[in-house]
C-alpha cells in the first residue's frame, strides 16, 4: 500500500483528489456514447501554460517492526543505565540503599586472617577457553577467548565457533589443526561473562583477609575433556599436584583448603585417587600424600551422584528451558531457514565432550529408584511449605505431612507419554534389550545420504528402531545407560572408557585402584587414608530441580532431525511436581539434593567401606532466598547452582575454615531438606 501511494505521488502533476486503492484497481472502460477511452486521472497531459505544482512535503517514513524492536531495546538500555547512574549518585545513607557489609570486611574486623592456602577448582562450562591454533576462519582469534567472555564470535561466525569448540569424535582430544586451551590464572573463572560473576565475589572477600597470588590459586583445566585426558594432553593433574606442594611449603607448611564447584568436585575426587597411584597411571604421591597436604575439601554444589538433566541433554540436547522455548515458538529451534538447525548443532558438539558423561546418574536403581520406587517419593512440590529442619525425626514428619496422594515415580527418568510415567510397572510394555541392541548393530547399515549439513548419530539409526524405543516405555537410571548406548554408540563407547556409573561390590578388587575410570565415582572408590581431612557438602535447597522427563517423538518428518523431544504439553494435577513435561524435586536448580548431599549424609558418614579412615563429613545447606529487589543483583542469599557463589553464608563458611576453623566450630551440619530421610530410604551396603 505504501509503495502504491508513493508511486501516485510521483505521477501527479496537479493536485487532484486521492482515490482509494480499490478504485485504482478497477478496469477503465470506454465511454458508451463516444467510444473513447478516458485517460487515467493520474496521468494528465502536461500543458505549457500550467504552472508547475508547488513542492509537496514528503511524508514520514512508515514505522516498521524493526523500528519497534530497536526503540524498545534502546528504551530498556537507557532506563537501566539511568537507574544505575541514579543509584550510584544517591547517598548510601538513604533507607534501602545501604550496601550490606561483606563477609570479608566483617571477619577482618573480628581478627580473622589468612592461614591455609586455598585452591579453587571450577566446574563445567564456567572456565574460560582460548584459541592457540585454528582453521582459516579463526585466523584473527589467536589467544582470544572462545568461551567465557563476550561470546561475540557466536554471532559473527557461529559455525566456525562450534567447529573449534568440538573435540574429535574418535579420540576425545583435539581435532586436527585445532588447539583450544584453558585460560590460566584467577581470571579463568572469576567471571563467566561481563558482569556475571562466578568466583569473583569469593576471591574479593578472601583478599580482604589477606589472600593473594601466593596463597590463592585457580586450578583451571579444559572442562570438555575426560579427567584423565586433562593429564594426558595438558598435564593438568601434575600441575595441580605441584602447585599444592609448592603452596604447602611456601606458606609455612600449612595444609591446603580445596574448594571445588559443580563438576570440579568429582574432578578433584579423581585427583585424590590419581595423586596416590603409582606412575605411569597416577601421580606417584604415595598413600600419605593427601593426609600431609590437604586440610579440608569444601565441595560447592557437588555432583557426586550425577545430574538427571545430563540425560536429557545427551538424549535430545534439551532441558526444561529449551522445552519451554519450543512450547512458546515451536518453529524457532527447529527451523532450517538460514541453515540454523540449532538443536542439531548443539547436540552434535555436546556429544564430543566426554566430561558430560561423568555427570550421568551413578548408582543405578539402588540410588535413583526403579519403576515403582524412588528416595524422593514423599517429596512435596510446594517447597515454601517446608520449614528449617534441625533433626532427622522432624525431617521425616515434615515429608509425610506434605506427601502426595499418589507418589510420583521419579525412578522413571525418561517416560514416553504421561501414561508411561504413571502406570504401575506391571502394566507397562516390557523393555526388550534386543531392541536397544538392534539399534546399535544396525546403525552402520543405513544410507549416508543427507538432506542437511548437520549430522548427528540419530542420522545413522533405523527409523523403525526409533519407533520401538518410544513405544510407551519407561527408562530408569540403569536402563537409560542402555538407551544412550543405543542412540549415541560412538560417544558412549569413547566416554565409558573413562567413566563408570555403578556400585562396587568389593572395593578391594584391584581394578578399582588400577583403572582410572572408577576414580570419579564415589561409589566405586575409597577416600584416601586421611583421618584428619574434613569433607564438606555445601549446596543450595528450596529450588525446583529437574529429576525426570516425559518425552514424545518429534512430529517433524525431516530426515535429519532429533527424533525425540520433551513433551512440554504434559502437566500434572493440583500439587503435582510434573510441569511442562518435567518432574521436579528439591535442589539448587541444577543438582538434586540426593546427588549433592548423600555421600556426606550417609555414604561417607563415619567409618564406611567408602571412607575407611573415618574422615569427618559435614552437610551445610543454604536455603534459597531470591533477591528482594533489582538492586541486590543475583542475591546475597541465593541457593542457585552458580549464584550460590555469592551467598554470604557460604562465603563466610569457606573463609572461616580457610582461617583455621573446623567443621564443628562453624556449626556442624545445617540441614533444611529431607536429605537424611532420603538417605535412610536407600538400601546400600556401607
Amino acid at each position: 500500500m505504501a509503495s502504491i501511494l508513493r508511486f501516485r505521488k510521483l505521477c501527479y502533476l496537479e493536485p487532484v483528489k486521492l482515490k482509494s486503492y480499490d478504485d485504482t484497481q478497477k478496469k477503465v472502460e470506454p465511454d458508451k456514447e463516444t467510444d473513447v477511452v478516458p485517460k487515467p486521472c493520474f496521468f494528465p497531459e502536461p500543458t505549457k501554460s500550467a504552472p508547475p505544482p508547488p513542492a509537496r512535503r514528503s511524508r514520514g517514513k512508515e514505522w516498521r517492526c524493526m523500528d519497534n524492536c530497536c526503540w524498545t531495546i534502546g528504551f530498556l538500555c537507557t532506563t537501566w543505565w539511568l537507574c544505575l547512574f541514579l543509584f550510584n549518585c544517591l547517598p548510601a545513607t538513604l533507607p534501602g540503599f545501604q550496601v550490606p557489609e561483606s563477609p570479608g570486611v566483617r571477619l577482618k574486623r573480628e581478627g580473622i586472617t589468612a592461614l591455609h592456602p586455598v585452591v579453587m577448582i571450577p566446574g563445567i562450562v564456567t572456565g574460560g577457553l582460548e584459541l592457540w591454533e585454528g582453521k582459516p576462519c579463526a585466523e584473527d582469534l589467536f589467544r582470544k577467548r572462545l568461551w567465557g567472555g563476550g561470546f561475540t564470535e557466536i554471532i559473527r561466525r557461529p559455525l566456525c565457533w562450534l567447529e573449534h569448540l568440538s573435540l574429535d569424535n574418535e579420540t576425545g582430544l583435539d581435532p586436527p589443526g585445532i588447539r583450544v586451551r584453558a585460560v590460566p590464572g584467577l581470571v579463568a573463572a572469576d567471571y563467566f561473562g561481563p558482569g556475571y560473576f562466578v568466583w569473583a565475589v569469593l576471591i574479593e572477600n578472601l583478599a580482604k583477609i589477606g589472600y593473594e597470588g601466593k596463597n590463592l590459586y585457580m586450578a583451571a583445566y579444559d572442562w570438555r575433556l575426560s579427567f584423565q585426558n586433562t593429564e594426558i594432553r595438558d598435564q593438568a593433574l601434575s600441575r595441580l599436584k605441584s602447585k599444592i606442594e609448592l603452596m604447602y611449603v611456601t606458606n609455612g607448611y600449612k595444609k591446603v583448603v580445596v574448594v571445588p564447584h559443580s563438576m570440579g568436585v568429582i574432578y578433584f575426587l579423581h585427583f585424590l585417587k590419581w595423586v596416590e597411584t603409582p606412575p605411569p597411571t597416577g601421580g606417584g604421591g604415595g598413600p600419605g600424600w593427601c593426609s600431609k597436604h590437604i586440610k579440608a575439601v569444601m565441595n560447592i554444589g557437588p555432583t557426586f551422584l550425577g545430574v538427571p538433566k545430563t540425560v536429557s541433554n545427551l538424549f535430545s540436547g534439551e532441558a526444561k528451558d529449551v522445552a519451554f522455548l519450543r512450547a512458546m515458538d515451536p518453529g524457532l529451534l527447529d527451523s532450517e531457514m538460514l541453515g540454523l538447525q540449532t538443536m542439531e548443532h548443539l547436540l552434535r558438539v555436546g556429544r564430543t565432550w566426554d566430561s558430560i558423561v561423568s555427570l550421568l546418574p551413578k548408582g543405578g536403581e539402588t540410588i535413583w529408584g526403579n519403576l515403582d520406587w524412588s528416595p524422593e517419593e514423599n517429596h512435596a512440590c510446594d517447597l515454601s511449605k517446608k520449614k528449617a529442619i534441625g533433626d532427622q525425626n522432624s525431617t521425616d514428619r515434615n515429608a509425610k505431612r506434605f506427601a502426595l496422594k499418589e507418589p510420583v515415580k521419579y525412578g522413571r527418568m525418561i517416560s514416553f507419554g504421561k501414561t508411561a510415567a504413571e502406570l504401575p510397572s506391571l502394566l507397562l510394555p516390557s523393555l526388550d534389550p534386543k531392541d536397544l541392541l538392534l539399534a546399535q548393530t544396525t546403525t552402520k547399515k543405513n544410507s549416508t545420504s543427507s538432506c542437511s549439513e548437520v549430522r548427528t548419530e540419530y542420522d545413522e539409526m533405523n527409523r523403525e528402531i526409533i519407533g520401538k524405543i518410544a513405544e510407551n516405555k519407561a527408562y530408569t537410571a540403569r536402563t537409560v545407560l542402555d538407551l544412550l548406548r543405543a542412540v549415541a554408540p560412538k560417544m558412549m563407547k569413547r566416554a565409558e572408557a573413562h567413566f563408570s556409573h555403578g556400585i562396587a561390590d568389593n572395593l578391594d578388587d584391584p581394578k578399582y585402584t588400577q583403572h582410572y575410570k572408577y576414580w570419579s565415582n564415589p561409589l566405586e572408590t575409597k577416600l584416601p587414608d586421611a583421618p584428619d581431612m574434613e569433607i564438606y557438602c555445601l549446596y543450595g535447597v528450596g529450588i525446583p530441580t529437574e529429576r525426570s522427563y516425559v518425552y514424545k517423538q518429534s512430529p517433524t518428518s525431516r530426515c535429519k532431525s532429533i527424533p525425540f523431544r520433551i513433551d512440554s504439553s504434559v502437566n500434572g494435577d493440583g500439587e503435582s511436581c510434573l510441569r511442562g513435561g518435567v518432574n521436579f524435586v528439591d535442589g539448587d536448580e541444577s543438582v538434586p539434593v540426593l546427588s549433592a548431599g548423600f555421600m556426606c549424609a550417609k555414604g561417607w558418614r563415619g567409618r564406611t567401606r567408602f571412607n575407611p579412615s573415618g574422615a569427618s563429613t559435614y552437610v551445610r545447606e543454604y536455603r534459597h532466598k531470591p533477591p528482594a529487589s533489582l538492586l541486590e543483583g543475583r542475591g546475597v542469599e541465593s541457593g542457585a547452582h552458580v549464584d550460590i557463589m555469592g551467598n554470604v553464608g557460604l562465603i563466610e563458611d569457606v573463609m572461616r575454615v580457610a582461617a583455621g576453623a573446623t567443621g564443628l566450630e562453624i556449626g556442624g551440619d545445617r540441614i533444611h531438606s529431607d536429605i537424611v530421610g532420603m538417605s535412610d530410604r536407600i538400601n546400600i551396603r556401607l
